[in-house]
């Protein structure tokens, strides 16, 4: 009896096999292996990597709602935005220079100017999309503090490297010729151990989007102060805006109705200039064009405030702007020239 329950195993394996060995098998596995392929590249088509910064900073989150904003499914206009976790904004630039997969940045209007001296052609490299957001410098001192020449050979901290604070802050003490003793430690021990009057720290410098927790939250002696900075007084003009620090910033630490002047450091999205014509160059191009088409979403409630204050059309010096976006700016600006009524003069 068992002769014939062998045979038949025997049958249905070998018929098994007929079957796998037919065309129609192959050409089965041809087909699967060829919708693997094209759904590789379906989901890598319109991807764009944009490079944010430290997930505590404000860098990032304007990465996400980026993302947020300008992702789409619809196969005709579809893009995929992944903002990527890095050292910080700083090191944001040398990411889109050298990061496989990153072809936009935030970074830091005053990292041009080291990297310009370190590589060539940057400004063939890369180009300039929008104006974010101004980081704010705060240089905040202890009581005895009175006046920016009172810090020289004092220990200022300027957070930890790979910050906008740790970057840019020596950087403008330079330019304003003040020699202090650095530190880069985090911050919240800093501003503590300036409140209990240890280790000798005279200022921290926060280089960042007013205005700061650590201001608003904490409860500070009398005579603890923001220190101003007048743009005129050091060579600022090529990288850096005048701004303020006011008493609504900061109720607890600026009298109502006075400015603290200071300057600010421009925070901006830029993007590598790929070759015309090629893949990267069409993502960065729809990037563009979904971002600055839905500008208006950016400043509903839930995203960044400093959203509300985003110039389009505001320039980088020594930056040109990425070709699709001028003529996406020149585009529309003609539109609304256009649908003006007669009689009402341009602005």
């Amino acid at each position: 009896m068992r002769m014939p329950v062998i045979g038949a195993v025997l049958f249905i394996v070998l018929a098994g096999l007929a079957q796998v060995l037919t065309p129609s098998a192959a050409q089965t596995r041809a087909d699967r292996a060829m919708s693997n392929a094209q759904a590789v590249a379906k989901i890598n088509a319109w991807t764009v990597g944009l490079a944010g910064g430290l997930l505590e900073g404000a860098p990032i989150r304007f990465a996400t709602e980026i993302a947020r904003v300008v992702d789409e499914v619809d196969e005709s206009s579809a893009l995929h935005v992944f903002p990527v976790v890095t050292r910080g904004p700083v090191e944001n630039l040398e990411a889109l220079l050298y990061l496989r997969g990153i072809d936009a940045a935030i970074i830091n209007a005053d990292a041009l100017e080291q990297f310009r001296t370190l590589v060539p052609n940057l400004d063939q490299r890369v180009s300039h999309i929008l104006n974010l957001f101004p980081s704010e410098l705060h240089i905040f001192v202890r009581p005895e503090i009175q006046s920016l020449a009172d810090l020289r050979g004092k220990k200022v901290n300027f957070n930890t490297p790979g910050t906008t604070a740790a970057y840019s802050g020596p950087l403008i003490f330079d330019r304003l010729r003040l020699d202090v003793d650095k530190t880069f430690i985090p911050h919240p021990v800093a501003l503590e151990q300036m409140r209990r009057g240890e280790g000798g720290i005279a200022a921290v410098v926060f280089v960042t989007s007013k205005p700061v927790d650590a201001f608003l939250r904490g409860r500070w002696d009398p005579g603890f102060r923001f220190l101003p900075v007048d743009i005129m007084e050091g060579d600022f003009m090529n990288y850096y805006l005048p701004s303020v620090l006011t008493s609504k910033d900061y109720p607890q630490l600026i009298p109502e109705g006075q400015d603290i002047q200071t300057i600010s450091v421009p925070t901006i999205l830029v993007a590598y200039n790929w070759p015309q014509n090629t893949e990267r160059y069409a993502r960065v191009t729809r990037l563009v064009n979904h971002l600055f088409s839905r500008l208006d979403q950016f400043r509903a409630p839930g995203f960044h405030p400093a959203w509300r204050e985003v110039n389009l059309t505001a320039q980088v010096s020594g930056l040109r702007r990425f070709t699709p976006a001028q003529e996406w700016i020149d585009r529309n600006r003609a539109a609304g020239q256009q649908r003006a009524p007669v009689g009402v003069p341009q602005r």
